[in-house]
């Protein structure tokens, strides 16, 4: 079954257009990753630091594959330097409510 995860992050205010392109990159390899059926990233238009990356995948175990490497070998370490804090994370599947 097809499961969504949302990461919410916060650009350091005076780092957007540097953190606009590392956030680019990074989610090219994660396009890439193997069940991964697509990434919008959404911007909030009153806090332009603020966004929120919507990104769906084959499965649960396929997004969790992904996790796993992201912890590890894929750690995206351009990342640190332009947040202005940690990410937060949902993921789960579609109740249907």
């Amino acid at each position: 079954m097809p499961s969504t995860a949302l990461l919410e992050v916060h650009l350091k205010p005076d780092m957007v257009d540097e953190g606009l392109k590392v956030l680019h990159e990074v989610l090219e390899e994660t396009r890439a990753f193997d069940g991964c059926l697509g990434v919008t990233v959404v911007q909030d238009s009153s806090d332009p630091a603020h966004l929120v990356a919507i990104e769906e995948w084959e499965s649960l175990e396929k997004d969790a594959a992904y996790r796993e490497w992201r912890a590890g070998d894929g750690a995206p370490t351009a990342m640190a330097a332009v947040l202005a804090g940690a990410p937060s994370l949902i993921v789960g599947e579609a109740q249907g409510i």
